[in-house]
C-alpha cells in the first residue's frame, strides 16, 4: 500500500486484501491513523460501498457484519449507514459490538 495513495484507497486496499472483516478501530490502527479519525473513516465506508461497487461493475461488494448488543443479542439489521450504534433499543444496554467490513467479490456472497 502507498502511502500516497488516498485515505479511501488506501481502506479499499486493506479491505480488499484483508483474510476477515475489520472493524473501524482495527482499520484505523492497520492504517496508522490517529483514533480520532474513527469517524472519518465511517464516512468513506459509505462511499466506498458506491465505489466499489460502480468501479468493479457489480463485481465486487462492500459487505458489512451487523454491530450487535453484546447483553441481549439483538443485532442492528436495519443500519443504513455503517456506524457502531450507542445503546441497544432492546435492553438499553451500551455494550455493543461494532461492525465490521470487508471487500467480497459478488460470486463469493
Amino acid at each position: 500500500m502507498s502511502q500516497e495513495a488516498t485515505l479511501r484507497q488506501r481502506i479499499i486496499e486493506l479491505l480488499r486484501s484483508s483474510a476477515e472483516p475489520l472493524t473501524v478501530d482495527e482499520i484505523v490502527l492497520a492504517l496508522d491513523l490517529e483514533p480520532w479519525r474513527a469517524k472519518e473513516v465511517y464516512e468513506h465506508l459509505t462511499h466506498i460501498a458506491k465505489t466499489v461497487r460502480s468501479r468493479s461493475g457489480g463485481g465486487e461488494v462492500l459487505v458489512m457484519t451487523p454491530p450487535y448488543c453484546r447483553s441481549c443479542g439483538y443485532t442492528f439489521k436495519e443500519l443504513r449507514k455503517p456506524k457502531k450504534p450507542s445503546r441497544c433499543p432492546r435492553c438499553k444496554s451500551e455494550r455493543i459490538s461494532p461492525p465490521a467490513f470487508k471487500i467480497l467479490l459478488s460470486r463469493d456472497l
